[in-house]
This record gives structure tokens, C-alpha cells and sequence, in this order.
């Protein structure tokens, strides 16, 4: 994140932050200070209470993302009035809007229509002497389009016909649709609340993509699609397996435009709705659906990682077993379940593989192993991890032993298993046998086993 000065914390964001967050400008004050001055999160929440106030760590986190955010709103503010002001557009109705944007996104909208463009079709239009017949049908008076257009007739304009003079008018009206600040702002909110995730499988990806089948033919508003969908979309579509649009249905779209610009009932007007039309289709609609998709990717990683971080602590904050002797299973189909016998401390007794669906006769070896073992070494608990065939291993066990069976998170056992910590700790065992022993030591003690794991 970007580093906060002194220079970022001036009084209008002290009461900005103090506002939203419902916090006395003091306690912001005295945060974003100690902030300034290299204080982390935790240090200030802990060992400065008597100056902030006792924030929790929650709201000194909430002040540090906004004046960060703040501070790139004016950093942003400033080069697009260095800009304006080299380039000799800026006056001063246009600096006070600029200054009061509130928003990256009412500030980009502001200054769209004065950024620097490539090529356009309204650009050509406007070098093609365009602009007053685009400005007249845009007043949408009572006039004849098609004979005020013959005036800009001029093939050495590459402007041959009447329908090119019109057509070159239309594409200036629709740029000015799409900059209107107003009109940008509806569609936004109009995107927002009716926007609609539309996912289709690619022709021919049908087998490839088997996995993303919920999704060949799916549809849902966006406003309501949970994060898990939404990421698993996105992935289908960044795979190359679906085809996916976030849009709403077109003609209410199109007739909230139309609403704003089109005035009257004439043939100026019929040119003006026609542009606004090829505004909304070609410009707004794209830019929105960026946005909208921009959006919904933030929101679905932000509850995404709130889930995943609850899950953690989760894992984390899970009881020990104690102090038992643990038959650890790390199941498998093809190579074989391996499993370990770990005495009270977590010491490794022993090792072995067991095969429950080769033949009977492996299956009748593997009962008689398991219980061997659970009888020569006093087994008091057996963990099995959750991976592939974890369900159909924890069956086969419960039905061998009535020693408790107890279901392990296995999430990251195979990256301890191959990493130096394992190697040190078992430097003459496999990854196989390291896989295992870690599964059975998770049951013993959680918190011990996963902070091994980077």
C-alpha cells in the first residue's frame, strides 16, 4: 500500500474519516499521526490506547484505508489539474467539481471528456467539420436533418452523402452521451441493480470444461451472486471454457437514456435517440460492464478471503488431542493408504501401507494390519485425513476398530511433507510417511503441526 506523509492528513480528511467511520476527529487525528510515524496496526492498538482513545484494531485499520484511498484521490486530482492546466483547458467552474469529487470514480467522470483520446469515430467526425450538425440535432429542434446536412456535404472531407454527414454527426452525439457526467453516474447505479451474470459454455468445450457444467447455461442478477459463483465463473471464463457478460436487459437500459437526452418527438430527435442508441451499445454499456465486473471480482475476493480467514482460525483455534497414541491414515486409491503410529509425543513407532480396494485379498491383509497395530502399540485414536478416498478409508477403519475415527484436515500436509522442516525432522522417511505422521499429529496438537507450514 502506499506509505502515508504528513502531507496526506489535512483536516478535510480528518472530517471525512471522522464522519464515516462515526469516530471523533481527535482519535483519527492522533491514528493517522501515529500512522505517519511508522506505527503498525497492532502496535498502536495495544501500546497506545491513551491516545487514539482505545481504538480497536478494526477501526485503526478502517482510518489507515482511507487516507491511503484519500491520498491516491489526490494524487490523482493533482495530475488531472496539471493536466487541464497545461494544456489550457481548465477553468474554474471545472476546479471546483474537480475539487469536490468525493470519488475516484465521480472524479474520472468528470474528466472524461477532457482526456487526452486516440482515434475515435467522433474524432474523425469533428476533423471532418462535423461538430455544428451534430450540435443542431442535438438541440433537437423542429429542422429537416437530411437538408441541413447537405451543407456539410464535401467529398474532399471523405463526407460523399447526406447519410455520412448524419452518420458522422451521430458518432459526436454519442461520444457526448457517453461523457455526460449524469447519464454515466444512472447507467452506473442502473448496472448496479440490474446487471445480470449471463455464463455460456464455449461450442466445443463441452468435454474439456466438464468441470464448470453448472455454468454452461447460467444466469443470475449480479446483485445476488454469491462470491463462490462469481469466482468460479470468472475462472471457467479465464480457463477458456465459458463465454460470460455482466449486463442488464438492453431496452430499459437504452430508454433511461433516452430519457435524459432525447427531447421531443422530430426528426432531430429520431437522429438523437438513434445516437444514443449507438452510445449506449458501443461506449456505455462496455465501460459499465467493465466496472460491474471490476466490482463484483472486489466483493467476491473480499468475502472469499473473510471466509478462508474464518476457516483458518478455525483450524487454528482447534483443541489438542492430548497426549494418546494415534494410528494416522493418509488415504489413497491407486498407491495405497500410508499409515503411521505415533506414541504421546508425536514420536514415530511405525510405518506400513495398506490396500483396501485392489483385491479381497489385499483388503483381508489390510484388516488384519490395522488390527495388528492398533493392538501391539496400545492405539488409543485413529486420524484419518479428508483428501481423496477419505470418506470411503474412515468407513473401512470404523468398521476394523472400535477405537474412535476422527476425520483431519489434510490442507497443506503434502506441502509440509516436501518441505526442509520435514526433511530435518525425518530425513530417512518418504513424503508419503512424512504426509501421514502430519495428519496424525494435526489431531494431537493443530496449532504445533500448521504453523511448520509457510
Amino acid at each position: 500500500m502506499t506509505a502515508i506523509t504528513g502531507n496526506d492528513m489535512n483536516e478535510q480528511h480528518i472530517r471525512t474519516i471522522s464522519t464515516e467511520l462515526s469516530i471523533s476527529p481527535r482519535q483519527v487525528s492522533a491514528t493517522a499521526a501515529l500512522l505517519a510515524d511508522g506505527g503498525t496496526v497492532p502496535f498502536i492498538a495495544r501500546y497506545r490506547k491513551e491516545v487514539t482513545g482505545s481504538l480497536d484494531e478494526v477501526a485503526i485499520a478502517a482510518i489507515r484505508d482511507r487516507l491511503e484511498q484519500l491520498a491516491e484521490l489526490d494524487k490523482r486530482r493533482e495530475a488531472i489539474l496539471s493536466s487541464l492546466q497545461e494544456r489550457e483547458l481548465l477553468t474554474d467552474e471545472l476546479r471546483e467539481k474537480i475539487e469536490a469529487a468525493e470519488t475516484l470514480t465521480t472524479l474520472e467522470d468528470i474528466y472524461l471528456p477532457f482526456r487526452p483520446k486516440r482515434r475515435t469515430r467522433a474524432t474523425i467526425a469533428r476533423e471532418r467539420g462535423l461538430e455544428p450538425l451534430a450540435a443542431l440535432l442535438f438541440e433537437q429542434g423542429d429542422i429537416d436533418p437530411a437538408a441541413e446536412a447537405e451543407a456539410f456535404v464535401d467529398p474532399e472531407k471523405e463526407v460523399p452523402a447526406v447519410e455520412d454527414a448524419l452518420a458522422g454527426a451521430r458518432d459526436i452525439i454519442a461520444e457526448w452521451v457517453n461523457e455526460n457526467q449524469e447519464a454515466r453516474e444512472k447507467m452506473r447505479a442502473h448496472f448496479a441493480a440490474h446487471a445480470v451474470f449471463q455464463s455460456r459454455v464455449i461450442p466445443g468445450k463441452d468435454a474439456d470444461g466438464a468441470k464448470y457444467r453448472d455454468w454452461f447455461d447460467w444466469s443470475e442478477p449480479a446483485s445476488d451472486s454469491p462470491s463462490h459463483r462469481i469466482l468460479a465463473m470468472r475462472r471457467g471464463e479465464s480457463e477458456g471454457f465459458l463465454s460470460l457478460r455482466v449486463m442488464p436487459p438492453e431496452e430499459p437500459a437504452v430508454l433511461l437514456l433516452e430519457s435524459l437526452f432525447v427531447k421531443g418527438d422530430n426528426a432531430a430527435s429520431e437522429q438523437t435517440g438513434e445516437a444514443v442508441r449507438d452510445a449506449y451499445k458501443r461506449l456505455l454499456a462496455p465501460s459499465m460492464e467493465t466496472e460491474i465486473r471490476m466490482e463484483t471480482k472486489k466483493r467476491a475476493d473480499a468475502e472469499a478471503i473473510r471466509v478462508f480467514a474464518e476457516n483458518l482460525r478455525q483450524l487454528l483455534l482447534a483443541p489438542p488431542l492430548g497426549e494418546k497414541n494415534v494410528l494416522a491414515v493418509d488415504p489413497g486409491l491407486r498407491t495405497g493408504c500410508n499409515i503411521c503410529v505415533l506414541n504421546r509425543q508425536g514420536k514415530l513407532l511405525h510405518h506400513d501401507v495398506i490396500y483396501l480396494q485392489q483385491s479381497e485379498r489385499k483388503a483381508q491383509e489390510a484388516v488384519e494390519t490395522v488390527k495388528r497395530l492398533i493392538r501391539d502399540f496400545g492405539v488409543e485414536i485413529v486420524a484419518v485425513g479428508n483428501g481423496t478416498a477419505g470418506r470411503e478409508t474412515e468407513t473401512f477403519l470404523r468398521g476394523v476398530t472400535d477405537k474412535p475415527v476422527v476425520m483431519v484436515n489434510e490442507s497443506g500436509a503434502s506441502v509440509y511433507s516436501a518441505s526442509e522442516a520435514a526433511r530435518e525432522e525425518f530425513p530417512d522417511q518418504d513424503v508419503t510417511v512424512r504426509g501421514a505422521i502430519s495428519i496424525g499429529r494435526r489431531l494431537m496438537d493443530p496449532l504445533a503441526e500448521l504453523v511448520k507450514i509457510d
